[in-house]
């Protein structure tokens, strides 16, 4: 945007009168909101762009996981009492960050330019770090599904062990390239918002219609929660980490920073139609998929469907290529640090502007896809992303955000539930690193490096 403050102007209209010779005038109430530099487009978008973006994030392929990731640790009682609470303990904390989006007069169009007004420089570092922290780590799991999806399709007509997961990891990496170079911005998503919905209603709608019928034929299900009793209580951990996973993004100062004025209220209708219609596909295919498969759930659900190869096919596909548009939401942050640093501006199409996006961008996507190949266990870095920054970006830090904006209008007992939030949430990240760190250990024991899983 490259401007330091925006003027946002609301209008109220009088009607004449036909008995009077009064004039009525535009009466015009100014509103000085200040604006942080950017080189990436601000208030721009619909609230129901806004919306999609948000759901294509939770009907991502991740959602092909749940049943395995989920359901298997917590069962029928745990998991499906644990997504509910998630749903709405997630909105419920996703609205507190939206309502101080303008704090202090100010747009606060990145989580850590928020952090750094309230808390100041430290903690301005903490966040950032945390962030980009959460974001790499969600992006190696999509660069991991789109491998999975496509060495799946490979599978369905050629069986052998000539392809590697690791080969497919690579394909899935150069194929965000070139959409990370194509797509210069967030805002610039826009058509393929909605080939990635249309995506993700394929794979689901299939991974749903082929659990379902294999439910049906299939005989009784074991739905005992596998392991030791040690063994149990760390994938228990481990599993309610990955419930804060499934609906929050950890950058939704971001994503509102796109969204039209007036910022707030636009970006609770993106967050009602989020965790309403939006929230609907995940629930039905994760409790489908465990109904059908019971602890036999895979953290790639299609793996278990049985159906025509055809079918399986269209749902891997578009799997891998829902992946690649996901990935560049939860990308669009660095991207947007990057360019705006080193200031790219200008038409998307200039050779400058290309040829960093194909270094910079390509430089930052290799390196996630390296990790992605050289450990691809996606349900335990789900465990850790959660652990290390999803819990303390969604539910710690808005709380006390909310705390410090609103400590004039909220009442002693507000206050103190806010504190609760806090530490509770505190102790659970601290219990659900230790599972992770486990989890990943004991998986590598298990495992090589370039696993082919």
């Amino acid at each position: 945007m490259g401007k330091d403050e925006q003027r946002e102007e609301v209008a109220i209209n009088s009607s004449p009168s036909n008995s009077s010779q009064k004039l009525d005038h535009l009466h015009v109430v100014a509103l000085e909101v200040e604006v942080p530099e950017t080189l990436h487009q601000v208030g721009t978008d619909s609230w129901f762009q806004v919306g999609v973006v948000l759901s294509t994030g939770i009907n991502s392929a991740y959602a092909l996981g749940y049943a395995g990731t989920i359901m298997v640790p917590l069962g029928w009682t745990g998991g499906v009492i644990g997504l509910v609470l998630s749903t709405l303990i997630s909105l419920y904390a996703s609205v507190l960050m939206a309502k101080i989006h303008e704090y202090g007069g100010k747009r606060h169009i990145r989580y850590r330019d928020l952090a750094g007004f309230m808390y100041g420089r430290a903690a301005y570092v903490i966040v950032w770090a945390s962030q980009y922290a959460n974001l790499f780590l969600i992006n190696i799991g999509f660069i991991i599904l789109g491998g999975q999806a496509l060495k799946a399709f490979y599978l369905l007509f050629k069986d052998d062990d000539r392809m590697k997961l690791a080969y497919f990891i690579a394909i899935a990496g150069f194929a965000c390239v070139l959409f990370a170079i194509a797509v210069p911005t967030l805002s610039s998503l826009r058509i393929w918002l909605a080939v990635s919905s249309v995506f993700s209603l394929v794979y689901l709608t299939i991974a749903f219609v082929l659990a379902l019928r294999d439910g049906i034929n299939a005989p009784p299900r074991d739905y005992s929660i596998p392991g030791s009793k040690i063994n149990r209580l760390f994938t228990t951990v481990g599993a309610a980490a990955n419930l804060v996973f499934v609906f929050n993004t950890g950058m939704i100062p971001e994503i509102q920073a796109t969204v039209r004025a007036p910022v707030v209220d636009n970006m609770l209708k993106a967050l009602y139609f989020q965790f309403s219609l939006g929230s609907v596909p995940v629930h039905a295919v994760t409790y489908v998929g465990y109904w059908a498969y019971g602890s036999r759930s895979s953290s790639y659900l299609l793996n278990n469907v049985s159906g025509p190869v055809w079918v399986k096919a269209l749902a891997n596909i578009t799997a891998f290529l829902q992946a690649i548009i996901a990935l560049h939401i939860f990308a669009s942050p660095t991207y947007e640090f990057l360019d705006t640093k080193y200031g790219i501006k200008g038409s998307a199409v200039a050779v400058r502007n290309l040829a960093f996006r194909t270094l910079v961008r390509g430089g930052y996507l290799a390196l996630t896809t390296f990790l992605s190949a050289l450990l691809p266990f996606l349900g335990d870095f789900m465990s850790l992303t959660g652990a290390i920054s999803s819990i303390p970006l969604t539910f710690i830090l808005p709380n006390h955000m909310y705390i410090i904006a609103m400590k004039k209008k909220l009442s002693s007992l507000q206050k103190s539930w806010h504190l609760i939030n806090v530490v509770f949430f505190s102790f659970m990240a601290a219990a659900a690193l230790v599972s992770a760190f486990r989890l990943i250990a004991v998986d590598s024991k298990i495992y090589h490096a370039f696993a082919d899983l």
